[in-house]
Formats: structure tokens, sequence, C-alpha cells
């Protein structure tokens, strides 16, 4: 084999469709784009969910769903996170500032204690809500549960 009998694969090389050069190229007159309609103008640019004039998917589909504006969200921490946190700081007071500090939450959330999980200590927890579980949790250890 030497470098003058080197061919590209059959079918790897294409040449161009040449549009618009004359009615002898069999390509010519309206350049392979039909006759009149957007398509065959130029600047022409197909608008993203546009089906030709057919009422399209997006506004064939019923809407649905309410989104409440007035809904809170709560970041949810469990007591089972507050155990092992309050025994890794050996801080028994936890506030808002020691969640975050921690990365549990974050400085805009707000936050709901939830009684997921056994306590074993005694915690006085300060957060934006709290279940009825993680309330009486919390009590039976003689711990504080305050709402901000």
């Amino acid at each position: 084999m030497k470098l003058h009998n080197l061919t590209p694969s059959k079918g790897s090389i294409k040449t161009d469709k040449r549009v618009g050069r004359g009615e002898g190229s069999g390509r010519g007159g309206t350049a392979t784009r039909g006759h009149k309609g957007a398509q065959s103008r130029s600047g022409y640019s197909l608008k993203r969910g546009f089906e030709g004039g057919q009422m399209p998917l997006q506004r064939r589909l019923p809407k649905f769903g309410f989104n409440n504006m007035n809904r809170v969200e709560y970041k949810a921490v469990n007591l089972s996170s507050l155990q092992a946190l309050a025994e890794k700081l050996e801080n028994y007071n936890l506030t808002i500032d020691v969640l975050i500090d921690a990365g549990l939450a974050s400085k805009n959330d707000r936050v709901k204690i939830l009684g997921n999980g056994e306590l074993t200590l005694k915690l006085d927890v300060t957060a934006h809500a709290f279940s009825k579980s993680a309330i009486a949790k919390i009590e039976a250890q003689q711990g504080k549960a305050t709402i901000i």
C-alpha cells in the first residue's frame, strides 16, 4: 500500500447539494424549498413548539393544579439528628444558629423539628415549628421546645 493508493471509504465523502444555481442544475427556481410559505423565505426560523398552525400540544393539554402563594416551606430536622449533634458538640442548648453552623439548615430556612428517632438527652431546642411527637419526646426528657 502506497500513499497514492489511499482513498476514502465508500460513502464517507458526499458532495454538498448545490441549490439555486440555475434551471440546468435541476435545483434552480425554488431551490428545493417548495412554493410560498414561511419556510421558502429567507430569515425563517422554526419557533419552539410550533406545529404548522395546528393547535400546539402545550395549548391542547388542560391546566391543572394550584400553587399556594402563602405556603410556608420548612426545613425538616429529626430528633435523631439533634441527638447526634448534641453528643458531638456536647451542647444541649440547640438554637437555629447552632443548626446553621452544623449544616442542618441554611440561614434563610424556617426549621421544623420532627419526632423521628430516639432522644436520650435533655435538650433545650429553639426552632420555628415542632411536630406534636417531637414536643412530647423533648418534654419526656425534661427538655424545652421553644417556638420562635
